[in-house]
């Protein structure tokens, strides 16, 4: 290309970023120096040549500056090129730090569905029947459930009718306990029942508050019961129809274990939950609150992989037959 025609380019500014008219110069008079630091071309040795000389000496130095302005241009675009690169890699890889991550605390993180085996699909198919039951005090077997919590409670008192102020004695907020069960369903008898039963030592020092120093308004026995029912439903995600929670997948396994370890689990929720109430010294108005904290440390338990059966538990020990 020919220096003119170069010189008009680079005053429309298609080079770089150089502003128009910036390195217009024309013959000897545009450099002081060379770019490159070849001193041969000094002022001082232009002396004696000819006119041809010295045209052809200046074309030379200015092809070299025009050379060098190219050169430093190009270095210009391809650093810029390699900014954009190493940019935009950085952002995509931001992008990909702040998606979700499976491995994020919480309980009510969702997870995609497990895989189940035919034994834990009929176990799970099982406990999801009994859980969609409510309670009915109409139905003669719901009735005879109830007289049999009771005897397992107070085996040396007489059975009181279905409607009593005795019934009070357990926990139930009146004299129909029918009418607490409405969060439990019918669930929340039988796991009363099997706890009476496989734990009687320990049912029995929670029935009575045997343990520790109580507060003056204690929390009902019955009632506490079934919250802790309602809360298991809810923490193990067993309304969905595969619980995909990390709590519920994890219990999946323990259900393969075992056919029983949601009323295993209930059992150890219940303890686990009065001694949470006794180390805070807690009252009637906190039962809440407990009930949180105890379903956060359920959850941790739950998460440790040395647990594969609900008498893995550390909590577990705190149960007596």
């Amino acid at each position: 290309m020919r220096p003119g025609a170069l010189r008009r380019r680079l005053d429309h500014g298609d080079v770089g970023r150089m502003s128009n008219g910036n390195y217009m110069m024309t013959g000897l008079h545009g450099l002081d120096e060379p770019l490159l630091g070849n001193r041969d071309y000094d002022g001082g040795h232009s002396e004696g040549k000819t006119l041809e000389c010295i045209w052809v000496e200046g074309q030379r130095k200015e092809h070299l500056h025009w050379a060098a302005l190219l050169f430093t241009n190009l270095i210009e675009q391809w650093a810029q090129w390699i900014a954009n690169i190493v940019l935009g890699s950085a952002s995509f890889i931001a992008r990909i730090l702040r998606l979700p991550s499976n491995t994020q605390s919480g309980s009510n993180l969702k997870l995609l569905e497990p895989a189940l085996n035919p034994l834990q699909e009929a176990r799970l198919r099982s406990l999801q029947q009994r859980l969609g039951i409510p309670y009915d005090g109409s139905r003669l077997e719901h009735q005879e459930a109830l007289k049999q919590l009771w005897k397992l409670a107070y085996p040396d008192r007489e059975l009181p009718s279905l409607k009593s102020g005795l019934w009070k004695d357990m926990g139930w907020q009146g004299p129909d306990p029918s009418t607490d069960f409405r969060g439990g369903g019918f669930i929340s008898l039988e796991n009363l029942i099997f706890f009476a039963k496989k734990y009687p030592q320990s049912f029995q020092r929670l029935l009575h508050k045997q343990d520790g120093n109580r507060s003056e308004l204690e929390y009902p026995f019955a009632v506490a019961g079934i919250n802790i029912s309602f809360m298991l439903v809810q923490m193990l995600d067993l309304q969905s129809g595969k619980p995909s929670s990390r709590a519920g997948r994890r219990f999946l396994e323990l259900l393969a274990e075992d056919e029983m370890a949601f009323d295993d689990l209930y059992c150890v929720t219940f303890r686990m939950m009065d001694a949470q109430w006794l180390v805070k010294r807690a009252s009637y108005m906190e039962f809440n609150e407990i009930l949180k904290s105890t379903r956060t440390r359920l959850e941790h338990e739950l998460s440790l992989e040395s647990v594969s059966r609900v008498k893995d538990l550390p909590a577990y020990s705190l149960l007596k037959r």
